[in-house]
């Protein structure tokens, strides 16, 4: 009975150890040699899991000693014109015989139920979808109304029975990977309400983004290593949600609190959060950069990046720290072209446009006197100010060609200013940000609106941008 005991013992311990291997064998009749590689979706490409050289028998192993996490996975054939996808589990030993002539219906998947139930999900919706694009083709080139409604008739039936296949998998499988799959691609259905007021569309909007993600659960991986969440997580942030940054923080912060217990969910979506807002489509949207980076990445909880990559976050989160929209801004301390100082905070006006600009710059030379007839034929009258900064490197005679270029073009009622060498030194000697950092001056002209307190309001606007934002802030204001 011990010596039974042992050798049972033994066994789950090799069986454990084995459950943590992978081995996925291919036999391909069509090819003698070549490689081929096992790859895995990410988002919208194939990542290189493993590679493999196809033998004299048309047969590759990929193996290794480690889970291959689950997902789509795809054997991509040499020449890489063709793939197979299949699915992965928690069944690791799979053998897949493929025959690239008709990889749909000639290849054959052992060792894994779950690719049992996707290739036939697979054969029926090849099927459907051709039929149904069939109808689509005959309804656009149909000359008589009968024609018409008899291949919208057909087209409607085929996405019906398609339709219901799905439904009978969720029904019949829930838990399978393909109702995963399946719960991850299908988009909500809408309100049978047809907009005729603002409420009405207002409440297919609500309902469509309440029912958005139903189904899907950010605690599975197996998500992320499919074609489709990527641009469906892409779509909501961009297209369904409001625009506005405390509606994506509170989303975000939401979706990441959800993940928190899915290592490579978490990875995957503070990732793309990251790297979408470091540099946003939107002004405003910086914000939701630093919040990330103070809830996130400043608390240690990104350890999976390396130095440099920390580095490069933290430098860009305390450069916009200083600047976000609603914030005040920095109280620039510089000279004029007599030597005076001239206070950023000492300009009194209900609006400020602070230009960073360079005489030397091309684009400077254009966009400065644009500014300039805008100043003098709108903004002036609405007591509007020009706090302009001389943003460039104080040396050789670049003082006497901004004077000139000052003189030449009448500036005379803006604030002309620029920083001293001394007063650089001083403020890096005290260990203080610089203009540059403080107002995130990468490129000239650089321009933002600041309102009568000094809250910053615009920035990185283009003239005409800064213009339009103006006449609505007057127009609000004035009302």
């Amino acid at each position: 009975m011990k010596r039974l005991l042992v050798v049972f013992l033994a066994f789950n311990c090799f069986s454990a150890l084995h459950a943590q291997n992978f081995k996925v064998t291919l036999k391909t009749p069509n090819y003698k040699k070549g490689i081929a590689y096992l790859t895995y979706h990410w988002g919208t490409s194939l990542n290189v899991e493993d590679s493999a050289a196809i033998n004299n028998n048309g047969v590759a192993v990929f193996s290794g000693k480690r889970k291959l996490p689950g997902g789509i996975y795809s054997i991509v054939f040499p020449g890489k014109t063709k793939s197979f996808d299949f699915f992965v589990d928690k069944e690791q030993v799979i053998g897949i015989t493929a025959d690239t002539s008709d990889l749909l219906n000639k290849t054959i998947v052992v060792g894994s139920k779950e690719n049992l139930l996707f290739q036939q999900y697979q054969k029926f919706s090849a099927a459907k979808i051709a039929l149904i694009n069939k109808e689509k083709v005959a309804y656009n080139n149909a000359v008589t109304k009968e024609d018409s409604a008899l291949h919208e008739k057909k087209y409607n039936e085929y996405n019906k029975q398609l339709n219901d296949y799905r439904e009978g998998i969720l029904k019949n499988s829930p838990n399978s990977m393909m109702s995963v799959i399946l719960k991850g691609m299908r988009d909500p259905k809408v309100l049978n309400k047809a907009p005729v007021t603002h409420q009405d569309s207002l409440d297919n909007y609500y309902y469509y983004k309440d029912h958005y993600w139903d189904g899907v659960t950010f605690m599975d991986e197996r998500l992320i290593r499919t074609p489709f969440f990527l641009p469906r997580f892409e779509k909501y942030y961009r297209e369904i949600i409001v625009q506005s940054p405390d509606s994506i923080i509170k989303e975000a912060d939401y979706q990441l609190l959800l993940a928190r217990s899915s290592t490579e969910m978490y990875k995957f979506l503070l990732n793309w959060l990251t790297d979408e807002y470091i540099a946003p489509k939107y002004m405003g949207q910086d914000a939701v950069f630093v919040h990330l980076y103070n809830k996130y990445h400043s608390k240690g909880l990104t350890s999976w990046l390396n130095e440099k990559q920390q580095q490069t976050i933290s430098k860009r989160a305390f450069m916009l720290m200083a600047n976000l929209i609603g914030e005040p801004a920095a109280n620039l301390q510089m000279v004029d072209t007599t030597g005076k100082v001239r206070p950023l905070y000492d300009v009194v006006s209900d609006y400020t446009v602070v230009v960073f600009w360079d005489p030397t710059c091309g684009h400077c030379k254009e966009e400065i006197p644009r500014i300039d007839s805008f100043y003098n034929a709108i903004w002036k009258k609405n007591n509007v100010k020009i706090y302009s900064v001389l943003s460039a490197e104080i040396k050789d005679d670049i003082i006497q060609t901004w004077k000139k270029y000052i003189a030449e073009h009448a500036l005379n009622e803006w604030v002309n200013v620029y920083q001293t060498p001394e007063m650089k030194k001083a403020e890096e000697e005290a260990g203080q940000w610089g203009y540059h950092q403080l107002f995130d001056i990468t490129t000239t002209p650089t321009i933002y609106l600041l309102d009568k307190e000094k809250r910053i309001i615009g920035k990185k606007l283009t003239v005409e941008q800064i213009n339009d934002l103006l006449q609505v802030k007057i127009s609000t204001n004035a009302n």
